[in-house]
């Protein structure tokens, strides 16, 4: 009898079979041999801290009734725990395809949980002298993984933190550049008449409003060299605490905003953010006192992505009317699509503004997409070429996709959030500053953490997060799973992005094996990709074959993901597999874009409407499948299938019994 033929070794699967607990904890060894050396070793710390000291806890207490019962109430209440926890979402198999979550970095998670048991807080170097020194370097990973330059000695130089997710770094970006938007002419009414300081600003005019509107447009590193001289010359004034003192009462922190626009006569500043824009950013609007009417919404091509010329007309039109633009923001990645949008050409429309005399900051949303910036950065910080990228893929990057990704590091700002495709526990966000300065237009110090007098601890300013960050305490425990994560998985194209480019190579699979399922079920339905993805999300639509009216259209997608969501046969054990939903709102689409997916689909295009006055009719909106492709082990194909071929199977098994059901 012949030797049977040895398998192919799947080098990538070596790659990634150490950095994961697994489907099937897998690890378990590594982790609870890690896990249990490295309690002992926080026990052996806190025992030898002062050894003489007695225990606290006498061996009499524990031999107590009510100690003991106290131990067993705990561990009654655990177990209880446990199996609560069962019924949890099973986001660590290649069978969950839902929401941007997934197994988790084996060295992420043993540093979080070591870490946890020494409890850190970052809000200064005073309550966290070691994770705090941690975060600050996970700032500079973030920031040399987005290409900044981060070198201190040379401006500008970036800056980061972690923050709870995404939507807390989203408020910052906005609080932040709301100060030091507003900063010049508030530094012009304090400061402005005052001898040593007048020739700082451009000559005033006599009408206040057209003086604070010329002063809230300057560009951001105008910004920068105003506050650094207005510093220079405070810190040899003989009255500097009187000057600083009436410049805090200009600035809008102390004003509000309603108080500080009147003062200035000017309007209230507005965000430009695309119709796709996460939710939070109304909810920024609303909190920083600006209200969501000042958000403008931009509109997005037939790929989801944030058209520029539309942009460019509403920064015109703010130019017209004399409104402020405090920011525009832009998508690195959209949570229901996963689309990328034109950084590079956002860039460009904040340069030719500003040479009109029209500043703005340049957000990027990254939350999603960030992490796979280490796809376009090789291991000395250099871009990778297009043409080497497309070697290791079939559909990616497009073009346009790598203009993006080759223009964040020109962004103000970014968020970015290692607690997605970081694969690092809930909840670590980050903010990343392409200039440290920004830090200080904002700035609170509670005595019981800075001692102004200490020279030593006032010179690090970045180390006192709690100063100029919006959280207060936080756990230095997320700051240790990040940086110890990236230590033994660099953020480049030859670590890190090895495991971008699996969930990369995943969504290219899908997106092929869709159009060969669409093919089989042309006679029973019609499967519809309305966006191809740019990068690892992908959504699908089905209409049954002679239905023409979109509302029937989403009730059968409704009724075809009842089948996928959690929990739809009683437990997550008895799902096949999971995935979540999205709608592709009429509101966000232009006229000839919406009538090409209803021709797609095969339903009226007059019957798919901005508005819908009768609420059966479902008709405003297109119902989605949506699959977040970022488990590691979706292409892994141990018994010859992978776990995509195996999806497509039961979604064409799905979709004929929704069929047969009549839904």
């Amino acid at each position: 009898m012949a030797p049977r033929p040895r398998r192919r070794r799947n080098t990538e699967s070596d790659f990634l079979a150490p950095l994961f607990l697994g489907a099937a904890a897998e690890n378990e060894a590594t982790l609870e041999r890690l896990l249990v050396a490295f309690l002992r070793d926080h026990v052996y710390w806190r025992r030898n801290f002062h050894p003489e000291d007695p225990p606290v806890i006498g061996a009499a207490e524990q031999l107590a009734p009510a100690y003991l019962e106290a131990n067993a109430r705990t561990e009654q209440a655990l177990r209880e725990l446990s199996a609560r926890l069962k019924r949890s979402v099973p986001l660590y198999s290649p069978r969950y395809v839902g929401h941007m979550a997934s197994d988790l970095l084996l060295p992420g998670l043993l540093a979080q949980l070591v870490t946890t048991l020494y409890n850190p807080n970052n809000v200064s170097a005073e309550a966290g002298p070691v994770t705090v020194d941690l975060e600050i370097e996970v700032g500079q990973q973030l920031a040399r993984m987005l290409g900044y330059a981060t070198d201190p000695r040379r401006a500008p130089a970036a800056y980061g933190h972690l923050s709870s997710g995404g939507t807390s770094a989203n408020y910052e970006a906005l609080w932040l550049h709301r100060a030091a938007r507003l900063y010049a002419p508030a530094a012009a009414d304090a400061l402005g008449a005052e001898p040593a300081f007048a020739d700082l600003f451009p000559a005033r005019r006599a009408d206040r409003a057209g003086t604070a509107w010329r002063l809230a447009n300057l560009p951001w590193p105008r910004i920068a060299i105003l506050q650094a001289g207005i510093e220079e010359r405070l810190a040899r004034h003989a009255d500097a605490a009187a000057l600083r003192a009436r410049l805090a009462a200009a600035r809008v922190e102390r004003l509000g905003m309603a108080g500080f626009l009147a003062r200035h006569g000017l309007a209230a500043p507005v965000v430009i953010a695309p119709r796709t824009a996460h939710y939070s950013w109304p909810k920024a609007m609303q909190l920083l006192g600006l209200g969501d009417a000042q958000l403008w919404p931009a509109d997005v091509d037939a790929h989801m992505r944030l058209d520029p010329a539309h942009v460019e007309r509403l920064l015109r039109r703010a130019w017209r009317t004399r409104q402020p633009v405090l920011a525009v923001i832009g998508v690195l990645g959209t949570t229901e699509f996963g689309t990328i949008d034109p950084v590079d050409r956002l860039v460009v429309l904040r340069e030719s503004a500003a040479a009109r005399g029209q500043g703005f900051a340049l957000h990027i949303d990254a939350a999603w997409g960030g992490y796979l910036s280490c796809l376009f950065r090789d291991p000395r910080g250099r871009l990778v070429p297009r043409a080497v990228l497309r070697k290791s893929f079939r559909y990616f990057p497009s073009a346009a996709v790598h203009r993006a990704f080759a223009a964040v590091c020109q962004a103000d700002s970014v968020t970015v959030d290692p607690h997605k495709l970081g694969y690092i526990p809930f909840g670590a966000g980050a903010f990343v500053g392409r200039d440290r300065r920004l830090t200080g237009f904002v700035g609170q110090r509670p005595v019981y953490l800075y001692d102004e007098a200490n020279p030593a601890q006032s010179s690090e300013r970045l180390g006192q997060l709690g100063d100029y960050i919006l959280e207060g305490s936080k756990a230095g425990a997320a700051a240790a799973a990040v940086f110890v994560c990236n230590r033994v998985v660099p953020l480049d194209s030859a670590h890190f992005g090895r495991i971008c480019a699996q969930t990369m190579h995943a969504s290219e699979h899908l997106y092929d094996r869709l159009i060969e399922t669409a093919a089989r079920l042309a006679p029973l339905c019609r499967l519809v990709v309305p966006v191809e993805p740019d990068t690892n999300v992908c959504c699908l639509a089905v209409n049954p074959s002679g239905n023409r009216a979109l509302a029937a259209t989403n009730r059968f997608g409704r009724a075809l993901y009842a089948r996928f969501a959690i929990g739809h046969a009683g437990a997550p054990q008895g799902s096949e597999f999971m995935g979540s939903h999205t709608s592709l709102m009429r509101a966000n689409l232009k006229d000839p874009d919406a009538r090409r997916i209803a021709r797609r689909l095969g339903v009226d295009p007059a019957g798919f409407v901005v508005e819908v006055r009768d609420a059966d009719r479902q008709a405003d909106h297109l119902f989605l499948l949506r699959h977040t492709l970022m488990n590691p082990w979706l292409m892994h194909a141990s018994d010859g299938r992978n776990y995509l071929d195996r999806y497509c199977e039961y979604l064409e098994q799905a979709i004929r019994a929704t069929l047969e059901s009549g839904a």
